[in-house]
């Protein structure tokens, strides 16, 4: 294996290698998956993403996070997958299936790109949790986060809300909070600050990927988890590190919309030995 073209993008700084195998396979071990993601001796990403295809939609996006494991699902790449597609093809509404579910996507005008993410899931089996709990207001601290809401976009989350993102030391409670027993398949953290203009503030740490300077599935656990606690309407900004998304959990059928740019910043070639092993 090797010698495999691939496209690096971004949405917002969360950034992706992606590769595409709609013709030719690439299967990817763990070990492989973060070789390309490591930022010193690899590419450098958050994730890795495979394109493959699929018999229900226009392509099946394989996502492998930093440290090797795959995700669910993920937003910004979703959107950033969805130019792609866009770019090859006349039309601007596409379908990519993860393993999340499938993920409709539309490009309007001005070339920003809206993912329809789907409906929340609340049941503490759902997302999952280790134990039957109130996933409203889930009794849960670790250091000076407390009272998170719990739930699944396609991958799981807990939503901690704080009056100033920045005084959080999410680099050392993020870990130790994805990690926690009560979370099985481990879990996205987000902290979210409610601002006076209804707009939110957040910071991520994001399941096998660390500290990001965006999430897609991180923005929409953050605007539902709001929208619940009353303290967000149901369309708003949403400021993270690396820029903003305009995010609305949908009224008439609870789907949840994300709409932001995209980028590539280079291609390039996988080296063979970036593959060994």
């Amino acid at each position: 294996m090797g010698g495999r073209p691939f496209r690096k993008m971004h949405g917002l700084g969360n950034d992706f290698v992606v590769v595409d195998a709609r013709t030719e396979a690439f299967p990817l071990t763990a070990a492989q998956a973060a070789a390309i993601a490591d930022r010193r001796r690899g590419v450098g990403c958050d994730q890795v993403i495979v394109l493959e295809p699929a018999d229900d939609a226009d392509l099946f996006m394989r996502i492998y996070n930093a440290d090797g494991s795959e995700a669910e699902a993920c937003g910004n790449a979703t959107r950033c997958v969805a130019s792609l597609l866009f770019a090859e093809r006349e039309g601007t509404a596409a379908v990519i299936r993860t393993l999340g579910g499938r993920l409709p996507a539309t490009r309007s005008a001005d070339g920003a790109v809206t993912v329809d993410m789907g409906m929340p899931r609340f049941g503490w089996q759902e997302i999952p949790l280790a134990r039957e709990v109130d996933t409203l207001r889930l009794d849960f601290t670790c250091g000076p986060l407390h009272d998170p809401t719990a739930l699944s976009v396609g991958n799981p989350h807990v939503v901690f809300f704080v009056a100033d993102v920045e005084t959080v030391d999410l680099a050392v409670l993020g870990p130790r909070i994805e990690h926690d027993p009560l979370f099985p398949r481990r879990t996205n953290v987000q902290v979210v600050q409610p601002l006076p203009d209804g707009d939110l503030r957040q910071r991520i740490w994001e399941r096998g990927a660390g500290l990001t300077q965006a999430s897609g599935s991180g923005a929409c656990a953050a605007i539902v988890g709001a929208v619940r606690r009353g303290l967000a309407p149901r369309r708003a900004r949403l400021h993270q590190p690396g820029g903003t998304l305009t995010m609305e959990w949908r009224e008439s059928d609870d789907h949840i919309l994300m709409t932001g740019p995209v980028a590539t910043s280079f291609c390039g070639v996988l080296a063979p030995a970036l593959l060994a092993g």
